[in-house]
């Protein structure tokens, strides 16, 4: 009998490959993949910075009309150049307004526009023809931490087209800064902030930035390590102020700056108080002085380490690919022929 009667049936050669993977991946990948699952996915947190004694911002002013950014935000106690960039076909102004906290009605008229600026003065007055660009370079003193400056277009119907924003001076340099995200899903992104001063009291400025369309609140509890229900938290705020409830722009982009003062060390819950937003899940906790925990154990005995899943991952890639290499060719090295025999 030949070489060639002893082999095995065709078919069985192909299905060998494919039964050899399956038993690889039975074995090592899914093993592998399951393992993973159980791995804990570390809180997002959000870290505190101290603030910046100086700064140079760039504005665009766009044909939409706009600016771009519409919000911006500069440390007390610093000087400020802020470049200015036509990047439309129009004329457009960078007009500050001097008085903190003014704001223009969002139906004002153009002669409406300029009685406001003559009435609450100018910081920065600046107009720009297409294609060029310009500088405003402002100072802001430590008195002037907190406040809130309106910029906008005096160009006829560009202010009521949109072109207009907000200047916030945040608290003085030795305070330290954090960044907060509010969204449609009534989510605060991230939930988790964590700010390790030197001394106490400290000064905190959040600023939070709506991701949505929805307005929202920032909304602090003034007590550290006190958990709020969505059944009591009204009657809690009657009883305690918060420390700081700022409303948040109900627009995308549209920014506020939530500023206060912690005395002490501790875990401080913030909610939304618009309606039904707190019950659905939108709360955070800031971690002040203190570290934020770990992740919570793995649900499972079984501690898997990390060498242990790359090597099974390493395993399977080499299975898999041998499997394709013996599917493609349709069978495995064939044995060599005897001596004298034939092929």
């Amino acid at each position: 009998m030949t070489d060639r009667a002893t082999r095995w049936p065709r078919g069985l050669r192909r299905a060998l490959p494919w039964f050899v993977g399956g038993l690889l991946l039975a074995s090592i990948g899914l093993p592998s993949v399951a393992a993973l699952s159980l791995v804990p996915a570390a809180p997002e947190v959000g870290f505190a910075h101290p603030l910046n004694a100086s700064e140079n911002l760039t504005v665009n002013l766009t044909d939409r009309p706009s600016y771009s950014p519409q919000f911006l935000s500069v440390p007390a106690g610093s000087a400020v150049s802020l470049h200015l960039v036509n990047v439309g076909q129009f004329n457009h102004t960078f007009t500050l307004a001097k008085t903190p906290g003014a704001r223009i009605p969002s139906n004002a008229t153009p002669s409406e526009v300029d009685a406001f600026f003559a009435t609450n003065g100018v910081l920065a007055n600046v107009s720009l023809s297409p294609g060029t660009d310009g500088w405003a370079n402002l100072t802001f003193n430590l008195s002037q931490g907190f406040d809130s400056f309106e910029f906008a277009s005096v160009v006829p119907y560009q202010f009521g087209a949109g072109m207009w924003g907000l200047l916030n001076v945040t608290s003085q340099a030795a305070g330290l800064e954090l960044s907060e995200n509010t969204t449609d899903s009534l989510s605060f992104v991230p939930n988790v902030l964590s700010a390790s001063p030197t001394h106490y009291p400290l000064v905190i400025a959040v600023l939070v930035t709506n991701e949505g369309s929805f307005g929202h609140t920032f909304t602090l509890a003034p007590q550290s390590n006190v958990t709020l229900q969505a059944t009591n938290y009204s009657q809690y705020f009657t009883a305690h102020a918060p420390l700081v409830n700022q409303a948040i722009p109900a627009l995308p982009g549209g920014a506020a700056w939530a500023n206060f003062t912690i005395t002490g060390p501790g875990i401080y819950q913030y909610i939304c108080t618009v309606s039904g937003h707190f019950a659905n899940g939108m709360y955070g906790f800031l971690y002040v002085g203190v570290p934020v925990p770990l992740p919570p154990p793995a649900p499972s005995t079984a501690i898997v380490e990390g060498w242990v899943l790359v090597g099974s991952a390493v395993l399977l890639g080499i299975g898999v690919v041998l499997t394709a290499v013996a599917a493609i060719s349709g069978r495995f090295p064939s044995r060599p022929n005897s001596p004298g025999g034939h092929a």
